[in-house]
């Protein structure tokens, strides 16, 4: 399952957010050598990870601490696009209540060896589907490096690239937008889960949504 974790419900979910902060520090600070916030030395976190946030987050279910994870941002308020990296989108930019930004998708460094990280990758990547149907989302704007958009472009579904990729943080970035309907989401489920239609999200605790 898919924790997803919203202003409403965060207070029952800080040693995984706590996690998962410090997971993305591992990853996009100490492995890619991103120049991004860090607070208290180890906790990845920008002006992003607000109250407009919304997480979705694979946990070990022994442990409870973050496996994998990515970040929505509803484009009616700041995010990453738009206000950090709008040189990604040479046209008009997707804005819009029924447009979220996915952003920050990662997986531990700490997976236990029989975990496959591509598998907790592909749970998110159904989980975000998923929560676009729920939250009334037409379109998603994803930011990310080139090999995760390639696999991204190369899935099926109705995509397209916002823009000639750039090098920004040191690695070659680039910004597509996702069209979502409920094929999108009966492809990634065929996918990356052989058709089954049971949903990953997770969404005991949540009383509104973000």
């Amino acid at each position: 399952m898919v924790k997803v974790v919203t202003a409403a419900n965060r207070d029952r979910f800080k040693p995984l957010l706590d996690s998962m902060f410090r997971d993305r520090k591992r990853v996009f600070v100490d492995k890619f050598k991103w120049n991004v916030p860090v607070v208290d030395e180890v906790l990845e976190k920008d002006q992003f990870d607000n109250d407009d946030a919304v997480y979705l987050i694979v946990a070990d279910p022994e442990t409870g601490l973050h496996m994998g994870s990515a970040r929505m941002l509803p484009t009616t308020g700041p995010h990453l696009l738009k206000d950090v990296f709008p040189t990604l989108c040479e046209g008009e930019m997707p804005i819009g209540d029924d447009v979220w930004e996915v952003t920050r998708m990662c997986t531990s460094p700490d997976l236990k060896k029989d975990i496959d990280p591509r598998g907790v990758r592909r749970s998110i990547t159904i989980a975000f589907v998923e929560f676009a149907i729920l939250y009334g989302a037409t379109r998603l704007t994803l930011l990310a490096h080139m090999e995760y958009l390639s696999r991204i472009l190369a899935l099926g579904w109705e995509c397209r690239p916002l823009g000639i990729p750039k090098e920004l943080n040191g690695q070659l970035m680039g910004a597509m937008e996702i069209s979502i309907t409920p094929a999108t989401l009966q492809t990634v489920r065929m996918l990356f889960a052989g058709g089954v239609r049971t949903p990953l999200l997770e969404l005991e605790g949540i009383t509104r949504a973000a």
